[in-house]
């Protein structure tokens, strides 16, 4: 009997030393991606095309200023690029009448006036603020007819991923050398009594000397952004 009690014991004792270590941590819900997004060049608000809530693709126009003496600009340069092309086109037929000077020269007027189209482009591309990836506006603080300076750079819209979120950890530095990419998550956010999964997708090289904790993340969808939360790293356990 004793040698029996023994073995059940040990069998317990060993059980219990396989079970994962659960290390605290703490965490904030963050989207995957935000951004700040301003104007480069000053000018005149005249049309904004989103309000806070509305959901956009990567590349929607989100506003733009007034253009109109711009977009006449662009469409000289067009204009001066595409005779200038065709001049040129035709020298290069009948180049073996030409010395090298006189090509060089149809060269420039066509390289030149390219140049200057491009130029042109990228003045009146400056007027239209476009989204910089799939999500959400969640801020705006402008209006039609607001002025804003490339000088003094205004944030004009904040947006952020529309699904994606990514849950910012702090745990006790004191486990800087157990925690690792992959470990399991077992997570509960506040006002939810459902608990979740996941898997740390990052550890941040350093420790926060201030409160001694050091960051991981977590992938996550559908939380809003701002929620707090808590729950273990299972060191030994994988997703």
């Amino acid at each position: 009997m004793r040698n029996r009690a023994r073995i059940i014991l040990a069998l317990l004792l060993l059980s219990s030393s396989m079970q994962a270590e659960e290390v605290y941590a703490t965490f904030s819900v963050q989207a995957d991606k935000s951004a700040n997004l301003a104007f480069t060049s000053s000018g005149i608000v005249g049309s904004i095309s989103v309000d806070v809530a509305s959901v956009v693709k990567k590349g929607d126009i989100l506003a733009q200023l007034q253009n109109s003496d711009l977009k006449a600009a662009l469409n000289i340069a067009n204009t001066s690029l595409k005779y200038e092309k065709k001049e040129y086109d035709r020298q290069l037929k009948v180049k073996h009448l030409l010395d090298a000077s006189r090509l060089d020269g149809y060269a420039f007027k066509y390289e030149n006036a390219k140049a200057q189209m491009e130029y042109q482009q990228a003045l009146f591309d400056k007027t239209i603020l476009k989204s910089p990836f799939d999500g959400v506006i969640y801020e705006k603080s402008v209006e039609v007819g607001d002025v804003v300076s490339g000088a003094m750079i205004r944030t004009i819209f904040k947006i952020q991923s529309l699904h994606k979120r990514k849950l910012i950890l702090g745990f006790d530095q004191k486990y800087w050398s157990k925690i690792k990419a992959g470990q399991t998550f077992k997570y509960g956010v506040d006002g939810d009594s459902k608990m979740y999964r996941g898997a740390i997708s990052k550890v941040y090289p350093y420790a926060d000397s201030g409160n001694r904790k050091i960051k991981a993340e977590v992938e996550a969808k559908g939380f809003t952004p701002g929620l707090f939360g808590e729950g273990y790293i299972l060191i030994d356990e994988k997703k």
